[in-house]
């Protein structure tokens, strides 16, 4: 049961999640091969540039 007054609860870590799977999903039905590669996966993720970022 939802609670009383209309409280919303926002899950950010989740709803973060929920935005990477859909550029993915959005990324592999773009690609032209079969699956797409691990740099391809990387890119759609900004792996390098989370690394950057955190001096990694």
């Amino acid at each position: 049961m939802a609670p009383a007054g209309g409280t919303a609860v926002q899950d950010h870590v989740a709803l973060a999640e929920i935005e990477l799977c859909g550029e993915l999903i959005i990324a592999a039905s773009a690609a032209h091969e079969e699956r797409l590669s691990l740099a391809s996966i990387d890119e759609v993720l900004r792996v390098a540039e989370e690394r950057d970022a955190s001096g990694g």
